[in-house]
C-alpha cells in the first residue's frame, strides 16, 4: 500500500465520517489513488477536474454531476468544492498536483467529512503536492 493511499485510509475513513476517498493527479486527470471499492470512473474525473476549470460560480450554480447522481452544490470556490445529494454528499480539495475526493454517506456527520478533507488538502499543499 503506497503512502498516499495509507494517508486516505487513516485520515479520511479512520474519522468514521468518510466512506470513500481518493486523489486524482490534476495534470494527468487520472486516479491516483482511492479507497479499496471506490472507483472513479474517467467521466466522473473529467465533471471535477471541469468543476474547477469553470468559473466557481458557474459550478455553484450549475451543480455537480457525480457517479451517476446529481448534486446541489454549496460551496465552490478555487479550493474547495462541496456538494450534496440528500443524506449524502461529496467533498473536493485542490492541491498543487492533486484533487482530494471525499464522500459521506447517510449516519455520517458532513463537517468532519469536510474538516478532515480540509485538513489533509492543507497537508498536502504544505508538503508541496
Amino acid at each position: 500500500m503506497s503512502h498516499l493511499q495509507n494517508l486516505l485510509l487513516d485520515t479520511l475513513l479512520g474519522t468514521k465520517h468518510v466512506d470513500s476517498a481518493a486523489l486524482i493527479k490534476l495534470q494527468e486527470r487520472t486516479l491516483c489513488v482511492a479507497s479499496p471499492g471506490f472507483s472513479v470512473m474517467p467521466n466522473d474525473v473529467k465533471t471535477l477536474v471541469n468543476g474547477y476549470a469553470k468559473n466557481p460560480l458557474q459550478t455553484r450554480r450549475e451543480g455537480l454531476y457525480f457517479k451517476e447522481k446529481d448534486y446541489k452544490c454549496v460551496r465552490a470556490d478555487d479550493y474547495s468544492l462541496y456538494a450534496k445529494n440528500e443524506n449524502t454528499g461529496v467533498v473536493v480539495v485542490k492541491t498543487q498536483l492533486y484533487l482530494l475526493v471525499a464522500t459521506y454517506t447517510e449516519g455520517m456527520c458532513p463537517s468532519i467529512c469536510v474538516e478532515a478533507t480540509e485538513k489533509l488538502g492543507e497537508y498536502l499543499r504544505r508538503k508541496g503536492n
